[in-house]
């Protein structure tokens, strides 16, 4: 594969924000939540930056990709993120990816598919649906496999430790 200079300057410019997204999805593991990241970029600074928080603050819509929303609007400002990129270590949901599409966000960075949940290729195609007044942008699969090994490795600890409850 043979990318052209922008090409690759982008790819780089993904990987590093996609690595702060991991940061935060680490954080959301040490507080017992499903580690999932996100990062909101406008003009090469993050302006948001937020872990899922749904255990911490009881609340199902605690997602990181909303958490994010909400800090990205209020660092400019404005509810239309025009000119941002988010970079989240999973697919999102249907209602993150709606949230997406209000939003008017230009670009999604994701991680990993999530054939579960995942509304923008794997079950649903919010973010490219004509019938809504805008579409995002998407690159998957950015670091993909260090994404994925940290969702893994959650779930298969959760799985040990509600065995040794089941089975002591």
């Amino acid at each position: 594969m043979n990318d052209s200079p922008a090409e690759s300057v982008l790819h780089n410019c993904d990987q590093r924000y996609m690595r702060s997204a991991i940061d935060a999805a680490h954080i959301a593991e040490e507080n017992g939540d499903v580690p999932i990241g996100a990062v909101i970029v406008h003009k090469d600074e993050i302006i948001a930056k937020a872990y899922n928080q749904r255990e911490q603050l009881q609340d199902p819509t605690a997602h990181a990709e909303i958490i994010a929303l909400t800090q990205a609007a209020a660092a400019l400002e404005n509810w239309h993120l025009n000119g941002c990129t988010m970079y989240v270590t999973l697919e999102p949901c249907c209602m993150c990816a709606g949230a997406l599409v209000l939003a008017r966000i230009d670009r999604l960075v994701y991680g990993c598919d999530d054939p579960k949940s995942g509304a923008v290729k794997s079950l649903f195609s919010i973010t490219q649906d004509e019938r809504l007044n805008h579409r995002v942008e998407v690159t998957e699969r950015v670091l993909e496999e260090e994404c994925k090994a940290i969702l893994q490795s959650f779930f298969q600890q959760r799985r040990t430790k509600n065995k040794e409850q089941i089975f002591p």
